[in-house]
């Protein structure tokens, strides 16, 4: 299984305006390298991603004063949104199996 993309950092992480823009399917995850939670998580979230290879994928940093997680009221790591044209459809926080992921996005 081939690594996940690293999270993007604040200066590099889209702005609100731009997630809310944004067109299709998108995976957005909130997290960071150094998080245990995170990185346990990594694998669920590949094969998450392996069995809708439709789905976009931002990794997002997310921490203290970082306004793209606020926004999403996001307070625990990692959170997983699932997005349609920029609108959540679907949360999951500190998924442990590939099920949880699609469990929670079966109905949206």
């Amino acid at each position: 299984m081939t690594a996940l993309k690293p999270y993007l950092s604040a200066t590099e992480a889209p702005n609100r305006a731009d997630v809310d823009a944004l067109r299709g399917l998108t995976l957005l995850e909130f997290g960071t390298e150094w998080c245990g939670h995170c990185r346990a998580a990594q694998p669920v979230v590949a094969q998450a991603l392996a069995e809708q290879p439709h789905w976009q994928h931002l990794k997002v940093e997310d921490g203290p004063g970082r306004a793209l997680g606020r926004s999403f009221r996001v307070t625990l790591w990692p959170t997983l949104l699932l997005l349609r044209d920029g609108q959540e459809l679907a949360r999951v926080v500190r998924p442990k199996a590939v099920q949880d992921v699609l469990n929670a996005w079966a109905g949206a």
